[in-house]
C-alpha cells in the first residue's frame, strides 16, 4: 500500500532553525522527523512512498541520494575502513518516489499532483510531513477497509497551554475553560483514503474543506480517535520536546523499536 506524505511546506513558525533546512527533515536525534514518520509506516509492512515536495525539496532529495546508513546504525569497522558491515538497517527495502508538487500548493493541491503516482491503488495512506504518533496503523486499515466509506483520518485531543473563552456580544467574558479539558478533537492526520477521494477533489481546493465536507454530506468521512501519543513540530518548544522524547530509550512513536531485533544484514566495501 502506497503512502502519500505532504512535505513541501514552508514551516514558518520553525525559522528559528534556520531557512537552509525544511521543516520536515528538521532532524530529531539522529533522523529527520520525515525519516521517523516513514519509519512508522514501514514498520506496519507499508514501504512504498510518495513524497510530495515543495520548498527546499532539493534539501530532501539529496538527504536520500546520499544515504548513509552507518551514520545511525551500528555497524563493524575492518581492513582500516575499508569494509563495513551494517548490524542493522534503515531504508534497504523502501521504495521512495520524489514529486515536485510546486511551493506555493495546498495539502488538496499536492495530492491532486501525485493522482498519478497512485495508479492502481484502490486504498492508500497519506499523512503531514510534521507528526508523530503510535497509533495502531495495522488494526486503523483493517477497520477503513471493511467500511463502506472513502476517506479517515486520526483525531487526537490538543495538548495547548491556551484556555477558551466564552463571551457575549459585548465581550463580557462567561466562562473560561482549558484546551485540555474542553473534550475537543482536531485533525491529526493519518488519513487512509479510497482512490474514490479524487472524486471529491477539485482543482485548487483544501483536502480538509470542500472535499471533506462533501464527505460529511454523504457519510463516507470517519475518524478514528487516538487517546495514544501524538505530537506536532509547530514550533520550537514542539521540536525541543521531541528531542528530548528521542533521547528516551524507547520514544513513544517508535513502534518499530518493541520488538526489534539487532541483527546483521550484509557488508559494504570500497
Amino acid at each position: 500500500m502506497k503512502i502519500v506524505l505532504f512535505c513541501g511546506g514552508l514551516g514558518l513558525r520553525l525559522r528559528e532553525h534556520g531557512d537552509a533546512v525544511p521543516k520536515p527533515m528538521i532532524p530529531i536525534g539522529y533522523r529527520p522527523i520525515l525519516w521517523h514518520i516513514m519509519k512508522y509506516y514501514a514498520n506496519y509492512g507499508h514501504s512504498d512512498f510518495v513524497l510530495c515536495l515543495g520548498y527546499k525539496a532539493d534539501v530532501v532529495k539529496q538527504y536520500f541520494l546520499h544515504y548513509d546508513e552507518a551514520v545511525s546504525n551500528d555497524f563493524v569497522l575492518r581492513d582500516g575502513g575499508r569494509d563495513v558491515e551494517l548490524l542493522s538497517s534503515d531504508i534497504d527495502d523502501w521504495r521512495i518516489t520524489f514529486a515536485d508538487t510546486g511551493l506555493q500548493a495546498s495539502i488538496g493541491q499536492r495530492l491532486r499532483a501525485a493522482r498519478k503516482y497512485l495508479e492502481g491503488e484502490d486504498v492508500f495512506l497519506a499523512s503531514y510531513g510534521d507528526c508523530l504518533t503510535d497509533a495502531p496503523l495495522d488494526e486503523l486499515v483493517s477497520d477503513f477497509r471493511r467500511r463502506d466509506t472513502v476517506a479517515s483520518f486520526l483525531s487526537v485531543q490538543p495538548d495547548y497551554p491556551f484556555s477558551l473563552v466564552d463571551q457575549q456580544h459585548d465581550g463580557v467574558v462567561t466562562g473560561i475553560s482549558d484546551v485540555q479539558g474542553a473534550g475537543l478533537w482536531v485533525n491529526g492526520g493519518y488519513f487512509v483514503f479510497r482512490r474514490e477521494i479524487f472524486d471529491y477533489l477539485d482543482e485548487g481546493e483544501e483536502l480538509v474543506v470542500e472535499p471533506f465536507q462533501r464527505l460529511i454530506e454523504e457519510s463516507k468521512l470517519i475518524t478514528y480517535p487516538h487517546t495514544g501519543f501524538w505530537a506536532p513540530m509547530d514550533t520550537l518548544v514542539d521540536h525541543q520536546t521531541l528531542e528530548r522524547l528521542a533521547n528516551q530509550p524507547l520514544p513513544p512513536w517508535a513502534v518499530w523499536q518493541r520488538d526489534e531485533p539487532r541483527v546483521a544484514v550484509g557488508g559494504r566495501s570500497g
